[in-house]
């Protein structure tokens, strides 16, 4: 047994939840052909797409990455008419207290020089930064998009372990676990998590919000994880939340092909 898999057996405040297999780990190669596929269609994706009203959208990057991971949906959704935004806090290295407080105040410039609630959008860790941000200052935000995000389940069931571990400089022998008891309760806002059960970074019951009126899961049946701001099938489900009109947010409803590609109570079935 790794020092990981011991230290994660003792956290027994948490649900035994396994990290993805070693199989899936390998087909995150998948994202690689959704980039392609996603590039490919760049222009009927921008003629079909749902359009937007002008709100502000700020994108977090996941962990390890920059705002050049971003590029690709933040230009497609200005395409679309949103005002888009990048964190600009360089690489995503792991959670870090002054980094909220940044973030807090680049909220707070976007909402002022638009003076209109701004949507977020967070890709893996980002989308824990996403929520937390929706915590600190509802009254700005206008409903939160989670990509493969692990805020809830067990804080060790990913195969990304070693690289936080690695980009943060913290052992997790050492970390503050009761900081993820407070990062599973739900933003006050409007929230949306995608999750793939074919993710190969984060195990998918990490990505479950809870039964809310104003939260949701959406399954994005087939995705990887790193392809997540890159698959047509998953653009569409954010941009069709993001369409909605501000203070009548509503659950994702698939017409009965989408029933094949998304799944709404996937979640509550193993």
């Amino acid at each position: 047994m790794t020092r990981i898999e011991k230290l994660k057996t003792s956290l027994t405040q948490f649900p035994d939840i396994p990290a993805p297999s070693k199989l899936l780990f390998a087909l995150e190669l998948r994202a690689v052909w959704e980039c392609m596929v996603g590039w490919s269609m760049y222009a009927p994706l921008r003629v079909t797409l749902p359009k937007g009203d002008g709100h502000p959208v700020l994108v977090i990057p996941g962990l390890g990455t920059t705002d050049l991971s971003t590029a690709f949906l933040r230009q497609l959704l200005r395409d679309l008419g949103y005002r888009t935004y990048p964190w600009g806090m360089g690489r995503n290295l792991a959670m870090k207290d002054e980094l909220t407080d940044d973030m807090v105040e680049h909220l707070e410039r976007i909402h002022r020089r638009h003076n209109k609630k701004v949507s977020i959008i967070g890709q893996s860790l980002g989308g824990v930064y996403a929520r937390e941000l929706g915590k600190e200052r509802p009254e700005l935000v206008r409903q939160v998009i989670t990509l493969g995000s692990p805020f809830t389940g067990h804080p060790l069931a990913s195969t990304g372990v070693w690289l936080y571990e690695a980009l943060s400089g913290e052992n997790f022998e050492y970390a503050d676990f009761d900081r993820h008891l407070d990062i599973r309760v739900k933003p006050p806002v409007p929230s949306t998590s995608i999750y793939s059960k074919t993710d190969g970074v984060v195990a998918w019951q990490c990505s479950i919000e809870k039964e809310h009126p104003e939260s949701e899961n959406i399954h994005i049946r087939g995705n990887s994880h790193c392809g997540m701001g890159f698959n047509p099938i998953s653009l569409f489900a954010i941009t069709n939340r993001l369409a909605q009109a501000e203070n009548d947010w509503k659950p994702f409803n698939p017409s009965w092909i989408g029933k094949l590609l998304y799944g709404t109570k996937d979640h509550q079935t193993t």
